[in-house]
C-alpha cells in the first residue's frame, strides 16, 4: 500500500525552528519528485517547496525562501523539509506529495494535482 506519512510538526514560537519528515511506505522515494504544501485556515492550499527525485532540482515559495530547506535521504526514503525562522503566518497544515519524476514538474511543481500520492499532513503552529 502506498502511504506518506509526515511528522515533526508541532508548537513552537515566532523564530524558532521544526523539521518536518515525509516518510514513503510502499514504494521507493527514489523514482519520485517530491512537494510540500500548505494550508492554513481559511486560505487556500500553497505549494512550499520541491525536490527532483534526484535531489538536483529544487525550489521554494517565495514567501519561505532562505528560511527553508527541503533535503531527501533517499536510502532512508524520508524527504525533511527544515525550516528555520518561523513566523506566525507559517501556522499551517504541511503536507507532503509524490509524484512519479518529471522533468514537467519542475515547471509545475506547486500544483497539488500535479501528484500523484498525498500525506495526511502534520500541523505546524507559530505562537507567542
Amino acid at each position: 500500500q502506498v502511504q506518506l506519512v509526515e511528522s515533526g510538526g508541532g508548537l513552537v514560537q515566532p523564530g524558532g525552528s521544526l523539521r518536518l519528515s515525509c516518510a514513503a511506505s510502499g514504494f521507493t522515494l527514489d523514482s519520485y519528485d517530491i512537494g510540500w504544501f500548505r494550508q492554513a485556515p481559511g486560505k487556500e492550499r500553497e505549494g512550499v517547496s520541491y525536490i527532483s527525485h534526484n535531489g538536483g532540482n529544487t525550489h521554494y515559495a517565495d514567501s519561505v525562501k532562505g528560511r527553508f530547506t527541503i533535503s531527501r535521504d533517499n536510502a532512508n526514503n524520508t524527504v525533511y523539509l527544515q525550516m528555520n525562522a518561523l513566523k506566525l503566518e507559517d501556522t499551517a497544515v504541511y503536507y507532503c506529495a509524490a509524484g512519479f519524476r518529471s522533468l514537467g514538474r519542475r515547471i509545475t511543481w506547486n500544483r497539488w494535482a500535479n501528484y500523484n500520492a498525498w500525506g495526511q499532513g502534520t500541523q505546524v503552529t507559530v505562537s507567542t
